[in-house]
């Protein structure tokens, strides 16, 4: 999904609060402090390979490297590149500081659960994106509930809290300030 696409879906979900939650758990995402300590972990049938690689763009992109994500995978191949034979075990050297990010489009099962919890125990911060999974939910420091009748996709949940997460907020200028000042002690505008 482009720029223009994450816009739009924006504007289409700009009065059901969908915005405002996924750019709360965007910048939970940035509070990461160091590169490689964003951990990116799904289920065994499903491993978020495209969240990956737009947390990946938005780090890049916005300037942020705690943002380019470390993919843990269930099973990796042991040939496989380094940045791909990540493995479940990474999850319980998580530590304060780091970010283990949980996205479950179905029921986490029981042996993630528990590392899981091993990583908040340990002081990592715990988000997640789920399917209305209370367990998960429970252990999460801030999650986010994409039920099956939700106005959104979970995968456009994703493509938002991946947008959320590369925003650089913009200060206004002096010149914005100044309107505003200026708005404020000379009243509404008024047209003939």
């Amino acid at each position: 999904m482009d720029a223009g696409s994450v816009a739009h879906l924006r504007e289409v979900l700009a009065a059901t609060g969908w915005v405002e939650r996924t750019r709360e758990l965007g910048r939970a995402l940035r509070t990461t402090r160091s590169p490689g300590g964003l951990l990116l972990v799904g289920t065994p049938d499903d491993e978020p390979w495209h969240l990956t690689a737009h947390l990946a763009d938005e780090a890049r992109l916005s300037g942020l490297p705690q943002l380019a994500p470390t993919l843990v995978r269930w099973s990796p191949p042991p040939g496989a590149p380094a940045h791909l034979r990540v493995g479940l075990e990474r999850i319980e050297r998580a530590a304060r500081g780091e970010t283990l990010f949980v996205v479950a489009g179905q029921q986490a099962p029981v042996p993630l659960l528990e590392r899981v919890d091993d990583a908040r125990r340990t002081g990592a911060t715990v988000l997640a994106l789920e399917s209305g999974d209370p367990e998960l939910a429970g252990l999460a420091h801030d999650a986010i509930a994409v039920p099956e009748h939700a106005p959104i996709s979970f995968d456009g949940a994703q493509h938002l809290v991946s947008a959320a997460a590369g925003e650089i907020a913009q200060q206004p200028g002096l010149r914005e300030r100044l309107a505003r000042l200026l708005d404020k002690v000379s009243g509404p505008r008024l047209t003939d």
